[in-house]
């Protein structure tokens, strides 16, 4: 938005510098033309239109930049499930392994006591040795 508003200030600049040049101008002649309300009009539409141009342009801009950070969201979620996954396989098979009257094992009893099942805390365990 501040490049538009530039180019509109850049714009409002030239239109006021000729503006005085065309009233001295004119009040030497001897014929006085006012200025055309229809120029004023003229420029004032194509500074809107230029301006709805530059808004619609930085929307799909902004647009683009949302999709974008959507779809590498969902990426990374699907990231996180498929290692959520590789995570619970390895679990299973530790849980298969571990001899449950070893020391590790016995540790291991008390540890997944604080969890809704032997599997999550597996997977934490492994998480926190990886």
């Amino acid at each position: 938005m501040d490049s538009i508003d530039k180019l509109l200030a850049q714009l409002q600049t030239e239109y006021k510098e000729v503006q005085p040049e065309q009233q001295s101008k004119s009040a030497t002649a001897k014929s006085f033309i006012p200025p055309s309300p229809k120029s004023a009009s003229l420029m004032d539409n194509l500074l809107a239109e230029l301006k709805a141009d530059f808004a619609e342009e930085d929307a799909a801009i902004e647009l683009k930049r949302h999709q974008e950070l959507e779809q590498e969201r969902i990426r990374q979620e699907q990231l996180k499930a498929k290692q959520l996954e590789v995570l619970q396989v390895q679990a299973k098979e530790w849980l298969a392994k571990v001899d449950p009257l070893s020391s590790e094992g016995l540790w291991f009893e008390r540890f997944a006591e604080s969890y809704s099942s032997k599997l999550e805390a597996a997977i934490e365990y492994l998480r926190s040795n990886e």
